[in-house]
């Protein structure tokens, strides 16, 4: 399970982002940015948060922790902007954290230099996950103690917001070329090594690493699912799409490996 918070006060928005992220504090005496389910994308962008980042930790990427978040309604009703207390009365509950990396700086391509293995496991990750949201026009890097960390993965799985209703579609769905542009891709400079990081990094996204993933989501945000009796089978689909997607040819989705 993800270590549980509860928020005990509203700090400031980050109003760059478009869901209405947030800096928290919480009863532990740490700082979050919140994610809050009642938001543009709801749960599924919650749901990408966790199982897209706790597969980059499982792979040895740098991703801040992620915890749940208690919101209570006082909280809300002491907001005096009245977008953002609509935003935390619809949030009421359980909501997503990610650990506050205090002074860290926005990670700039130009500025600061990685490898080209790393540029080469992130651009692998992003396409294996479908995150289209780590472009040179937005990062979703930041440098912190002269370290890079990987946010902000709501906008990947894209496919969990109209799941394929068979085991066929999910295949074809899985099997599909990514959306990720290398070229456009926030490393893109650095010459990313796809090959050496599909050769390390495939092997390592097991079905046992998938499923400790998505153990991680609450059963609340995967319940009532079309198409589904429970949570479990939510987990079970996103376990499948993940044998589909990893099975080679990977040249399928990620072509680049036959360049």
């Amino acid at each position: 399970m993800l270590r549980k918070v509860t928020a005990t006060r509203y700090v400031t928005p980050l109003k760059e982002g478009g869901s209405l992220p947030a800096i928290v504090e919480a009863d532990d005496l740490g700082m979050y940015v919140a994610k809050f389910r009642g938001a543009g994308q709801g749960r599924k962008a919650l749901i990408a948060e966790i199982v897209a980042g706790e597969l980059g930790r499982a792979l040895e990427l740098p991703v801040p922790e992620l915890v749940t978040v208690q919101l209570d309604e006082a909280i809300g009703k002491g907001e005096p902007d009245p977008e953002i207390q609509e935003l935390l009365l619809k949030s009421v509950g359980m909501n997503l954290g990610m650990d506050y990396l205090p002074g860290a700086l926005n990670f700039d391509p130009l500025a600061f230099e990685v490898d080209a293995g790393f540029a080469g496991r992130v651009a692998w990750f992003d396409t294996l996950i479908g995150n289209v949201d780590r472009s040179w026009r937005n990062p979703n890097l930041m440098r912190w103690h002269g370290k890079p960390y990987l946010i902000d993965h709501g906008a990947s799985l894209i496919f969990q917001h109209s799941w394929p209703q068979d085991a066929a579609a999910l295949e074809r769905s899985a099997r599909r070329p990514a959306r990720v542009e290398l070229a456009d891709h926030a490393l893109a400079r650095f010459e990313p090594d796809l090959k050496a990081a599909d050769d390390a990094l495939a092997p390592l996204v097991t079905p046992d690493v998938v499923a400790a993933a998505t153990a991680l989501v609450p059963d609340e945000w995967l319940a009532d699912e079309p198409g589904f009796d429970s949570p479990d089978d939510v987990r079970k689909a996103f376990a499948d799409w993940f044998a589909f997607r990893l099975r080679a040819p990977r040249s399928e989705w990620l072509p680049e490996l036959g360049g």
